[in-house]
């Protein structure tokens, strides 16, 4: 930052500052964005980079345009000329986006998968283990709710653990992964990409280890409520 950096290619060589980074991997992040002010401030003449064409146009229109119909009017006349305008900029509707969205969603609903499994396994033998004891309860005059209940509860501390513990490891992880990506590629990237979650957002993750653990004691818990009474007091 703050050290200048000669642009060729213009008919004739520019020299700037950097003064800033823009996030944009376009041509590998190998870009220079500035203001036409500033070529035109080294050389007033136009004609002085040749090379210098103009690719793309940004369009700022009004709140109350109907954004749909002003760009179909606009690609009526544009279609001759081969260009095209699209809602949104350039990137707007990547499929590249669009695919590595629906690949996290897809990964993030496996790995719910895989952990409730790994709820409902252990509580699966624990209540075996305990069927007895729940059979006597059930004789005492336990219901199946009240069955219920006492095995989900049974493992609400675990899931507020799983959450306390997990959502801090993930943020670190989280921290230390996007940015050894970013250098990978050529890319660093800012502030506002890596730090995305904030208080309730955090809670939210924490909760979900109660939500997991939950959702894997729910089968076991409804076998110890449906399990006749004599059957449990009979088994060893």
């Amino acid at each position: 930052m703050g050290e200048t950096v000669t642009l060729n290619g213009l008919g004739e060589p520019v020299t700037v500052r950097i003064v800033g980074e823009v996030l944009d991997p376009r041509n590998d992040g190998m870009q220079v964005f500035t203001d036409i002010s500033t070529l035109t401030a080294a050389h007033p003449d136009p004609t002085a980079y040749p090379d210098l064409t103009e690719t793309s146009h940004h369009i700022a229109v009004a709140s109350s345009t109907d954004i749909p119909g002003y760009v179909k009017a606009l690609n009526k006349d544009l279609t001759p000329l081969g260009a095209v305008a699209r809602v949104g900029g350039l990137d707007n509707g990547s499929e590249i986006a669009a695919t590595l969205n629906a690949l996290s969603a897809i990964l993030t609903l496996m790995l719910v998968a895989v952990a409730a499994l790994g709820v409902l396994n252990g509580v699966l033998l624990d209540t075996r283990e305990r069927v007895r004891e729940i059979g006597v309860h059930k004789a005492l005059g336990m219901t199946p709710r009240q069955t219920i209940t006492m095995i989900i509860t049974s493992v609400v501390v675990t899931g507020l653990v799983a959450g306390a513990l997990g959502v801090p490891l993930g943020v670190t992880l989280h921290a230390w992964v996007l940015p050894a990506m970013g250098d990978s590629v050529g890319l660093r990237l800012p502030g506002s990409v890596i730090a995305v979650y904030d208080g309730p957002e955090l809670l939210l993750l924490a909760l979900g280890g109660l939500l997991i653990a939950t959702l894997g004691a729910l089968l076991p818990a409804g076998w110890a409520a449906g399990a006749r009474t004599a059957t449990a007091l009979r088994t060893e």
